[in-house]
């Protein structure tokens, strides 16, 4: 899977996120803010930029990080067609996934330990959008909301 990353700061789990995606496999293809060249580092303007690399295509999901997470899922959020959801602990990422359809993980620098980092991304990996019919109208829904 292609996974777009934003922190703001290079402290904490910002350089973790990248090893663990591709030791999961997946394709880290944007790193924005202090994991990229020559880019704004600040939450807002690197969280957007993820974000967008998911709504126009250019990775299937992202994870995006800053010092609480809550910066980085408020601008992620605001890009049209991104479900951001901030996820402390492996069930709120399992939940996020299932009945909400989450593409963007945002993850706090501060409170995420290396070993809450691998339950959260093994959970959010492993969950699947639910099926069921009220899940998608309320998904449906969120999208439509302006």
């Amino acid at each position: 899977m292609r996974i777009s990353v934003a922190a703001d700061e290079m402290t904490g789990v910002a350089d973790a996120v990248v090893e663990q995606l591709r030791a999961r496999g997946h394709e880290p293809v944007g790193l924005h803010g202090a994991l990229g060249d020559d880019e704004r580092d600040d939450w807002a303007w690197c969280s957007e930029a993820a974000a967008r690399d998911v709504a126009d295509g250019r990775a299937d999901q992202a994870v995006v990080c800053c010092w609480t997470g809550t910066g980085a899922s408020i601008a992620a959020n605001k890009v049209g067609g991104v479900r951001a959801a901030l996820c402390a602990d492996a069930q709120t990422a399992a939940g996020a996934r299932r009945w909400n359809d989450a593409n963007v993980l945002a993850l706090s620098l501060r409170s995420t330990s290396e070993a809450q980092l691998a339950e959260i991304l093994d959970a959010w990996f492993h969950a699947r959008p639910s099926d069921d019919d009220g899940d998608r109208a309320n998904i449906a829904h969120v999208d439509d909301i302006a």
